[in-house]
């Protein structure tokens, strides 16, 4: 039977393939079906006009398929194809991989590794033509609320790099714990990467479990995850939270505060009023030592600022920030966080690198060369976009992946709140209405949010994570015009089995 539902593909026309769509996550752009079946056996490869060193390496070795005869495979630069893009022409008798990027090249192999593990021997002869629709297809993980192993990130990092997302949002520093280690300044990770305890069930709940918890990574760690996520076309965004979120750096040290101290690391989960100084020229003294730092671990174009939640209970109250309103001709504390951002940007500028945050830094007046990370909605990307400033879209619904995914919550893990199921996700258009064409091209992308509050240990984060994760990417990669969510769900049901080989912990719902 199988034979003969093989033999039947052969068979179609590349309409009707198209219409039946490939086992693939995320699904290719275009796709013609050829005459035959090729027979997936070790591969004796051949590179022509191949000079990046990382695409040598990813095709050094025989192809290893099906055990048989050797087969070809020619891999060739192609000038002039989009980064990421790849072409795939798999005949009876071969395999040609084409692309002008090292992405490309990576892309390609991990689609005929998708199409050999689905088809097992026998893959139906075509031609594959693959472009990715965004440049930022992202994923975010907190690691402050809850932290995860080197081993664990890396795993995070297969399933992006199994669904073609390429940028790795790492939230690195909150008011619960700093996990990356800055030599300047030791106590950041010596006391501000562990708290007394951890809240129990809800925020504010009031009970906690007495447990001293935290643990931060180090500098060679930091490069041992960069580089891993290098040889997956994936770059990381590392996210150093100011001027809020600021507590765990405050209770190391807390002379760059308005007030006087002394601070400890939030054992609850929310918003605190104590945020750095805007007033004293210390505080970014300090937060220049510590970006220097992190830029020189991070060789991506952005670094994330944060920005969000700042409350100005402290900024309204502290002399030193009143006198930096007066001087600086600030009408409110907005403008004085928008100072605050600018002064930032010109740093992080000035070492040929940019800044990204969260959409509160349009409050006030956007820093000059900032992106903007739109999660309260839309909004803050629309505005960015027509400011001529890149937006990454992330609003809470549906890219937040900590919210439920049914709406039978009974058995499921405890979630901060809300509805988003799988089907919102996949629904999701990350160019907003109303954008022009020439708006439209600032829109980078858009980003799944994964903040671990509620997610003490791995396998929850990735059963909330799964399948919206697959989802999202389709919705990055693939061209707008072909999103067919029955279609989709049936490819994930085949897909899953992979997870399953894999060890990842997905949830039961949308499929």
């Amino acid at each position: 039977m199988k034979k003969l539902w093989f033999a039947f593909l052969c068979m179609l026309s590349s309409a009707a393939l198209a219409q039946l769509s490939l086992p693939l996550i995320p699904q290719p752009t275009k796709v013609l079906a050829g005459k035959g079946m090729h027979l997936a056996q070790y591969h004796t490869v051949e590179l022509l006009d191949i000079s990046n060193a990382a695409t040598t390496k990813l095709f050094n070795k025989s192809f290893v398929g099906i055990k048989g005869r050797p087969s070809k495979m020619t891999v060739r630069q192609k000038k002039g194809m989009p980064e990421g893009a790849y072409a795939l022409q798999i005949v009876p008798e071969a395999l040609l991989l084409e692309a002008s990027s090292p992405s490309g090249f990576y892309y390609a192999k991990r689609t005929l590794e998708q199409l050999i593990s689905h088809y097992g021997g026998n893959i139906p002869a075509m031609t594959i033509n693959d472009t990715p629709r965004f440049a930022w297809r992202g994923m975010h993980l907190d690691v402050s609320r809850h932290f995860f192993s080197v081993d664990e990130v890396k795993r995070y990092l297969d399933l992006l790099a199994l669904y073609k997302m390429n940028v790795f949002h790492w939230h690195l520093t909150d008011d619960q714990g700093w996990r990356i280690e800055i030599k300047k300044y030791p106590q950041l990770t010596a006391i501000g990467g562990f708290r007394a305890q951890t809240v129990v069930g809800k925020a504010g709940s009031g009970q906690y479990d007495g447990q001293r918890y935290g643990g931060f990574y180090t500098q060679a760690q930091i490069k041992e995850v960069v580089a891993y996520a290098a040889e997956r076309h994936i770059t990381v965004v590392p996210e150093i939270e100011m001027p809020g979120h600021s507590l765990a750096a405050l209770s190391a040290y807390p002379q760059f505060a308005c007030a006087a101290g002394p601070f400890a690391a939030a054992t609850d989960w929310g918003v605190f009023n104590d945020v750095y100084c805007a007033g004293k020229d210390e505080t970014f003294g300090f937060l220049t030592d510590i970006l220097d730092e992190v830029m020189a671990l991070f060789p991506g174009q952005y670094i994330h600022i944060g920005g969000d939640e700042c409350p100005k209970t402290r900024w309204n109250a502290c002399a030193a920030c009143q006198k930096r309103m007066q001087t600086e001709g600030l009408k409110d504390a907005h403008e004085l966080q928008s100072y605050f951002i600018q002064r930032i940007e010109k740093h992080v500028n000035a070492k040929g690198r940019k800044i990204i945050g969260w959409d509160e830094i349009l409050e006030g007046g956007l820093a000059p060369n900032a992106a903007v990370m739109s999660w309260r909605g839309t909004e803050g990307g629309i505005a960015a976009a027509k400011a001529q400033h890149f937006a990454v879209m992330s609003p809470g619904s549906p890219c937040y992946f900590d919210h439920y995914q049914t709406k039978d919550q009974a058995g499921e893990p405890l979630a901060i709140c809300c509805y988003n199921p799988l089907e919102a996700v996949y629904a999701y258009e990350p160019v907003p209405a109303g954008l022009s064409e020439a708006e439209s091209q600032y829109i980078l992308g858009a980003q799944g949010n994964v903040w671990t509050e509620y997610m003490p240990n791995f396998n929850q984060v990735t059963y909330m994570a799964l399948p919206r994760m697959a989802a999202l990417a389709e919705v990055l990669w693939s061209p707008a015009a072909s999103r067919n969510l029955p279609d989709f769900q049936r490819r994930l049901r085949l897909h899953l089995p992979e997870l399953d080989k894999l060890g990842y912990k997905y949830a039961p719902h949308g499929y």
